[in-house]
């Protein structure tokens, strides 16, 4: 597996990725790349051959945001999704900033273990934040990480 900073060249791949782990709530290539000419925006493709998964980021001010991080169902637990977190918060801790935060869906249990062996801490919930579509809405988990006090 390789990590590929991701520029407009990535964007079909960041996509094909994005739709193979949201469905049909996935970005698309050219939303990819309109958010990548965004000011603090960054990510990371991971390939082997095929996109494996992504990470899209935004430094404002002294934090990071995790806009979105996802793993094609082929590629879970296998140690993509921690390759690319280390990679995204490696960027923002080498830009001297100072938190991280995301949100995930409060059943996402998998991603949850990942994010909090990374450090991050849940700090919040955010109330039908996830449109489910026929489902309705899905609650959010807020979780935020101290840069500074965690080396990855």
């Amino acid at each position: 597996m390789k990590l590929i900073r991701a520029t407009a060249a990535e964007c079909a791949g960041m996509a094909s990725a994005h739709a193979e782990a949201f469905g049909e709530k996935s970005w698309r290539d050219d939303e990819f790349e309109d958010l990548l000419e965004g000011e603090g925006i960054y990510g990371f493709l991971a390939d082997d051959a095929a996109p494996l998964g992504l990470i899209l980021c935004r430094i404002a001010a002294d934090e990071v945001e995790v806009l979105t991080v996802g793993v094609t169902q082929a590629a879970r637990r296998r140690g993509v999704g921690l390759a690319l977190m280390i990679a995204g918060l490696d960027v923002a801790r080498e830009a001297g900033v100072a938190a991280a935060f995301l949100e995930v869906a409060v059943d996402n249990e998998g991603a949850i273990a990942l994010y909090e062996m990374l450090g991050f801490a849940k700090t919040g919930l955010r109330k039908a934040y996830y449109d489910l579509g026929p489902a309705g809405f899905g609650d959010a988990l807020v979780m935020r990480l101290d840069l500074n006090a965690v080396a990855a």
